[in-house]
């Protein structure tokens, strides 16, 4: 084999190394996120779910609030 060529596997070697490496650092990065995620929506989700239901408990008493004031009007016109 001449110098270039194995000058070039060299090359070749290092860098599937440092890419194999990144890649098993991403895989770990990704896995940490994962479980971040994962205890994230259980600690968010009681409190999405209790914003949720008050959200719908103002959204039914702007309802009944809109019909009074229909009414209201409607009565002040007679």
């Amino acid at each position: 084999m001449s110098i270039p060529a194995i000058v070039w596997l060299v090359v070749a070697m290092i860098t599937t190394v440092a890419i194999a490496a990144v890649l098993i650092g991403l895989v770990r990065h990704v896995k940490v996120l994962g479980r971040a995620l994962g205890r994230f929506q259980r600690e968010v989700g009681p409190l999405v779910q209790e914003i949720s239901a008050l959200g719908e408990e103002a959204a039914a008493r702007s309802e009944r609030a809109s019909v009074r004031a229909k009414k209201i009007e409607s009565a002040r016109k007679r």
